[in-house]
């Protein structure tokens, strides 16, 4: 398409721990775009493998018009504070977050950057997501379906993977520094609970490599994802985002989440 514009005004962030083996598909992923963001900023959240070594020879391929940063981290401190420190760091009307064990389809800048700046009530979107990378049926992202998703849905589950995020650099929030599990949700849902309008797309521009739980990663710890989720709740409790009974009727929910993803692991195991 000829009048897609050179660059966009985005800062794509890639928290990195450990992932010197998946780490240079990601962001071939975001070199692939056809409209290559801004800058991309790599934050090494004190990995003790290779990671190190492989992040410093991304800097050192050519990147075009997109500039890449390195952020070392000195203590380990979760993929929260990694993101914060990126996000602090960027430069960018907007910051796109990118897992390092997760890909983009080619186009997703494109789509999503086109998105947020047609829409001026867009503060924060996202868009769905697949299991490993696969070929996105081309009509799907010509005319793509765009629903709002407002707080009360949010509370029920999180309607969208990090990675397919893309938020307006100056909102105020950050994702809960030194929270390591479920930190995503409890932003979203803070974001949406203040007021700030929030969409998915309902294509599938990202992919994960690996199920979205119990296979590794931080995901692999359920109990401590669903001890978080319930911790979300009761700040969102002590803060008066609901009462007593929803509180009740939310914890229930997720209890009932949580087993589920329970029974999920173990058949997926035995199997």
């Amino acid at each position: 398409m000829s009048d897609r514009p050179a660059s966009l005004p985005v800062s794509v962030v890639i928290p990195c721990f450990r992932c010197a083996e998946t780490v240079e598909r990601t962001a071939e992923s975001v070199r692939l775009q056809t409209v290559p963001p801004a800058e991309i900023v790599l934050v090494d959240d004190a990995s003790d493998d290779g990671t190190g070594d492989v992040l410093r020879r991304l800097l050192r391929e050519p990147w075009g018009n997109t500039s890449v940063r390195l952020i070392n981290l000195e203590t380990n401190r979760g993929a929260a504070s990694a993101r914060n420190a990126g996000w602090q760091a960027a430069q960018s009307k907007y910051i796109a977050f990118l897992d390092a064990d997760a890909t983009w389809h080619p186009r997703k800048l494109e789509i999503q950057g086109e998105f947020m700046e047609r829409r001026a009530d867009a503060h924060l979107s996202g868009h769905l997501h697949l299991m490993a990378y696969r070929q996105v049926d081309a009509n799907r992202l010509d005319d793509i379906a765009v629903k709002q998703v407002r707080f009360s849905d949010l509370l029920w589950r999180n309607r969208f993977i990090t990675s397919s995020v893309m938020l307006r650099r100056d909102l105020p929030m950050r994702f809960e520094d030194g929270q390591r599990h479920m930190e995503d949700h409890r932003l979203w849902l803070e974001a949406a609970r203040a007021g700030y309008g929030i969409f998915r797309l309902e294509a599938p521009l990202a992919f994960h490599h690996k199920p979205d739980f119990g296979a590794g990663g931080l995901s692999a710890n359920l109990a401590a994802m669903e001890r978080a989720e319930l911790s979300n709740y009761l700040s969102l409790y002590r803060n008066k985002a609901f009462g007593r009974v929803r509180l009740t009727v939310l914890w229930a929910w997720s209890v009932a989440k949580f087993a589920r993803r329970l029974a999920i692991v173990s058949m997926r195991r035995f199997s």
